[in-house]
């Protein structure tokens, strides 16, 4: 067993001669901003654009999900009415009103009409997976030997890497709602996410809204093996349609527990602080008079 899906876009099990090509040249087929694969070092990127967990392969670079562009023509089918004229600008910087980034959106999409003015815009952010682990240990053992390593068993190994998605979603897409997000919301502007699903199976159960209703949708997507070609392909899975401020509050608002059984936690530690042992807290009548 091995963690890699994905490298440079082809299953490692692939050995034609395209998947050959574009691992000796480290090459990404999803729409890269330049031909080659940039991800973590640009002079020696990490291929890795997805990994298995459970057998199943989860996205790690996001990247991956640009394949033929259908996040964008779906994000599009949600903002824009479907005779409209639109493209998307990649890498956006959003500030707020002291002129301080809040980031850049991946894609913006922007309607406009004959002479070019634009008329509308949506914001399209995507969300991969972080790992957990080293991931690049298997994935430097792989290529020194693509060929000849494709069953190569990674058990054992140290920090054996996996899918983290509950670290995703804390530092990466709350961020992005709270800071990027909240400031679309104020310029009543519609946003969508793309994600795997089994990303979104995650998060808490959102309050889902009618389409015309809603002003942020997730774009879900899965992998999915094409014997054939001997490679996976990305498609939809579902959309599910929100409006902002429910499902913002519904996943940054933790469920509390029971708080007897934070108590209980306290009480044990106090007993195992106090038990056979003198409280090492000072009072007045312990401090020496000088």
């Amino acid at each position: 067993m091995q963690p890699l899906a994905e490298v440079f876009g082809f299953p490692i099990c692939n050995t034609d001669s395209e998947a050959t090509r574009f691992r000796k040249n480290k090459l990404c087929p999803f729409n890269n901003k330049v031909p080659s694969c940039t991800k973590d070092k640009a002079k020696d990127p990490l291929g890795v654009c997805s990994v298995y967990a459970s057998q199943k392969p989860i996205i790690t670079c996001p990247i991956r999900f640009r394949e033929s562009w259908n996040i964008a023509e779906d994000a599009a089918s949600f903002f824009f009415d479907e005779k409209s004229n639109w493209t998307s600008l990649s890498e956006v910087t959003l500030s707020d009103k002291d002129g301080k980034t809040a980031g850049n959106i991946d894609l913006v999409l922007v309607s406009y009409d004959k002479v070019g003015k634009i008329i509308d815009f949506g914001s399209l952010e995507i969300q991969a997976v972080y790992i957990s682990g080293n991931i690049r240990s298997p994935f430097e053992h792989y290529m020194e030997t693509p060929g000849k390593r494709q069953d190569f068993d990674w058990r054992g190994q140290p920090n054996y890497p996996k899918p983290d998605f509950l670290s995703s979603s804390r530092k990466r897409l709350v961020p992005q709602i709270l800071y990027k997000g909240g400031i679309l919301k104020s310029w009543n502007k519609k946003q969508a996410i793309a994600l795997q699903e089994s990303f979104f199976e995650t998060l808490p159960k959102l309050p889902e809204a009618e389409k015309d209703k809603a002003d942020l949708a997730w774009l879900l997507y899965d992998l999915k093996f094409d014997v054939k070609n001997k490679k996976y392909k990305l498609y939809k899975t579902k959309t599910i349609y929100t409006q902002f401020t429910p499902a913002l509050d519904k996943i940054i608002i933790p469920q509390p527990g029971d708080v007897n059984n934070f108590i209980q936690i306290l009480q044990n530690k106090l007993d195992e602080k106090l038990e056979g042992h003198p409280p090492d807290t000072e009072t007045l009548r312990d401090i020496p008079l000088s």
